[in-house]
């Protein structure tokens, strides 16, 4: 599966564990988070206020 923005947290999570350490690193505690299971990566940026495109760079995944 190709992780997206348009992916969930979940997602991303359970492809790209490291991945956690990333979303923290951006203080995005979406590891603990009810909401952050449903909620797309792109709207997590958006919600913490983080340059979509920093935080894919970071991630290493496709906008």
């Amino acid at each position: 599966m190709a992780i997206t923005a348009d992916s969930t947290i979940l997602e991303l999570l359970q492809e790209k564990p490291e991945s956690a350490d990333v979303l923290m690193r951006f203080g995005m505690g979406c590891l603990g988070c009810a909401i952050g299971r449903g909620e797309s990566i792109r709207q997590a940026a958006a919600a913490h206020g983080i340059p979509l495109e920093e935080l894919v760079a970071a991630l290493g995944i496709q906008e």
